[in-house]
């Protein structure tokens, strides 16, 4: 009855950083679309949301400890159940940055911006797409497709530094674009860093089906990544 117990809990479990993730990507999505739209009311209402994921982030800790407390897990079941809630971590910070995006927006205020943003919606795509595939290896427990996910991050790297070449070359051809420049900047620093959230994601899933922690960062990438 443990043992039944304790593998419908861990699924259980999965589901819902799954869940949580899903509406982490929709933040990241609303979060670049209101700063194209300049929509400072929407971006205000993505700040408050992200109570929301907050507290799925709070009732994954607190049922993965009850999990630990009550149904007597070997050393794998802790891997999985310590791994799931560092993933909910991960996520919930990437949430962060899709609230810091938001904030970003309205800090910019209700004018239009100077310059169109064209690289900056592909790396947030990036960085969603590569979510939901660290989502689809965390629920296969597949260390093999979370490496190559993790591979991935690469092309968000490439991107921050074409965007950042992008927005030294608006400074440089008007000075007065200096404060916007630095929003774009924290933008593309916030969709960087949720890609190496990410990779951190797929460490997890690769220590939890294998039980050994390797820095996916220093791997080489994967054939036709």
């Amino acid at each position: 009855m443990h043992r039944d117990n304790l593998e419908r809990g861990i699924l259980e479990l999965r589901e819902e950083v799954v869940a949580m993730s899903g509406k982490v990507c929709r933040a990241i999505r609303d979060s670049i679309a209101h700063l194209g739209s300049r929509d400072l009311d929407a971006a205000g209402r993505l700040v408050e949301a992200d109570e929301e994921i907050n507290r799925m982030r709070y009732d994954i800790e607190e049922k993965c400890l009850t999990l630990v407390a009550t149904q007597q897990p070997v050393a794998g079941d802790l891997r999985s159940l310590f791994s799931i809630l560092e993933i909910a971590t991960e996520v919930e910070r990437i949430g962060d940055y899709a609230k810091g995006i938001a904030r970003i927006s309205i800090a910019i205020g209700g004018r239009p911006l100077r310059r169109p943003i064209v690289t900056i919606p592909i790396a947030a795509d990036k960085v969603v797409q590569m979510l939901e595939a660290s989502m689809r290896a965390l629920v296969s427990s597949s260390p093999e497709f979370a490496r190559e996910v993790a591979s991935r991050d690469r092309e968000i790297d490439l991107l921050n530094d074409r965007i950042q070449r992008e927005i030294l070359t608006f400074v440089m051809e008007d000075h007065r674009e200096i404060a916007e420049a630095l929003h774009l900047n924290w933008i593309t620093h916030n969709l960087e860093r949720a890609g190496d959230r990410i990779v951190n994601i797929c460490e997890r899933i690769v220590f939890t089906a294998t039980g050994e922690f390797r820095d996916l960062d220093e791997e080489p990438a994967a054939a036709g990544s």
